[in-house]
């Protein structure tokens, strides 16, 4: 069209390098090829033409929430001669109509986040991950801490599901690793864990909350329930560290660990790595953030309890076995997440690992042996009706020992055979030992005598070796006091 200012259509279309028809073409109808396109128009009858209307957007209006899937199981069912080949040009239809006429949706408000503004805690599940210890699946969530701004993350296993002290336990130990406080805390773990308990222990706990952020200054905040975008920060990374973990397990060749010990390592090591990637700003974050306190929370629940005379106590479904000299006195029990302090007074006398109690009539046992075996050597007949029986033997071997002896011994007998063993076991200091010569019986098709392992483990007194000690006389001291004196007079 340039040329065709100066020049004649065919010398401009040939100047332009296409035919002299083109150009005439061209200089009658100058607009380009996209803007003479027409509308496609319908290519087959609208088979919702006479439903639509009538039938769908009456649903649509009284159920803005109603799934096409349900509507269209509706219209086949009032016509079915519509047939299942209306279902995308239904979904199309549905889909403009709410763009058009629909209720306002949601909208999400984009924030900048400051350093040192804001930290982020919630739980998530990971049993799926398919950890285990000694061979035993674990179940299990992981409490993730995160900063906003420098996305700084913490981890901390927890075993007992979400609760004040899982909560307490993890964000004390991240904030104590960050060497600061950021100015506000968000959570909705305490919405989670807490909505099906009483109102008074709800507000006993949300008082707890509020005091522990405000041992530290921090702001205390909760997203509103059910609007999990509202703590988007650390929603979605929660996704992007199990992955991390899974494929951090894959690379390892192996879902199990020895302890639950090594386990935790192992996160730990693994968040460390992540940290190390955001060092720089996690470091700018650091510089801007609150001084920590003088001390931690005590983390812990307290209760007390009383030692019956079956030599331990109950604590939320779960007894526990004490030293039998214990019966009788009342104890104070400080609760963590994976193990239970218990104190007389104000003496520490052990740490035992927390049991789990599920439900009012499903109790569980957290039992050592050493508590009570002086008493079981007394009643050895208590061992097959002892309601922990499981829970008594400290390690497998024992408990296969216990399974022979009942099936090849009378019943007094393997019960003395077995409290016997266990009686050396703790005796003699030799748990570990004895439960490889058990074993090894065992493997070989037969029972330990309860005379051998004695005088294996724990020999008469008067089979030991005697030793004779030979004592200097004391005039053996005059002599070297007369000989320092007359070195001195020389």
């Amino acid at each position: 069209m340039k040329h065709r200012l100066t020049d004649t259509t065919p010398v401009a279309a040939a100047r332009a390098g296409f035919s002299s028809t083109t150009g005439y073409r061209i200089a009658q109808d100058p607009r380009p090829p996209s803007e003479k396109r027409t509308p496609r128009g319908r290519r087959r009858p609208d088979p919702l033409a006479d439903v639509f209307d009538a039938e769908v957007v009456p649903m649509l209006e009284a159920s803005p929430s109603l799934r096409p899937v349900a509507i269209l199981e509706e219209l086949l069912r009032r016509h079915p001669e519509l047939g299942l080949g209306i279902r995308r040009t239904l979904e199309r239809r549905i889909r403009q109509w709410r763009a058009l006429h629909g209720p306002e949706r949601e909208v999400i408000f984009r924030q900048v986040h400051e350093p040192g503004r804001m930290g982020l805690s919630d739980f998530t599940d990971m049993s799926g991950l398919g950890v285990t210890i000694a061979g035993e699946p674990l179940p299990h969530r992981l409490y993730h801490f995160r900063l906003v701004f420098s996305g700084f993350e913490h981890g901390h296993v927890v075993l007992q599901g979400e609760s004040f002290v899982a909560l307490a336990a993890g964000l004390q130990d991240a904030l104590w690793s960050l060497g600061g406080v950021p100015a506000e805390h968000r959570t909705d773990s305490l919405s989670a864990a807490f909505h099906n308990l009483a109102p008074e222990v709800q507000e006993d706990w949300t008082a707890r909350y509020d005091a522990l952020c405000g041992h530290y200054g921090m702001a205390a905040s909760r997203n509103n329930r059910g609007i999990a975008h509202e703590n988007g920060a650390i929603e979605a990374p929660h996704g992007h560290l199990k992955r991390a973990i899974e494929d951090a397990l894959l690379l390892r060749g192996s879902r199990d660990f020895d302890s639950i010990a090594d386990y935790r390592a192992f996160i730990d090591a693994l968040i460390g790595r992540r940290n190390a990637r955001n060092r720089k700003r996690i470091d700018a974050e650091r510089a801007v953030l609150r001084p920590l306190p003088v001390r931690r929370v005590e983390d812990g629940e307290q209760a007390m309890v009383t030692v019956t005379s079956s030599g331990g106590f109950m604590l939320k479904n779960v007894f526990y076995t004490v030293p039998s000299r214990l019966i009788g006195h009342r104890l104070r029990v400080r609760t963590h997440d994976d193990r239970i302090e218990v104190f007389l007074g104000g003496t520490h006398l052990m740490t035992l690992p927390r049991g789990r109690g599920y439900g009012a009539n499903r109790r569980s046992h957290v039992v050592d042996y050493r508590h009570v075996i002086h008493a079981l050597r007394a009643k050895p007949g208590a061992l097959p009706g002892l309601v922990y029986r499981d829970q008594l033997f400290p390690r497998d071997a024992y408990r296969r020992l216990y399974d022979a002896a009942m099936a090849a011994l009378p019943q007094r007998a393997a019960c003395k055979l077995v409290v016997g063993a266990l009686a050396i076991a703790h005796e003699r200091a030799c748990e570990a030992d004895l439960a490889a010569l058990i074993d090894a019986n065992l493997d070989a098709g037969s029972l330990p005598a309860l005379a051998d392992l004695r005088a294996r483990f724990a020999p008469a007194p008067e089979a030991l070796p005697q030793v004779t000690v030979n004592l200097t006389p004391l005039s053996a001291y005059d002599v070297l006091t007369a000989a320092a004196a007359e070195g001195a007079s020389a």
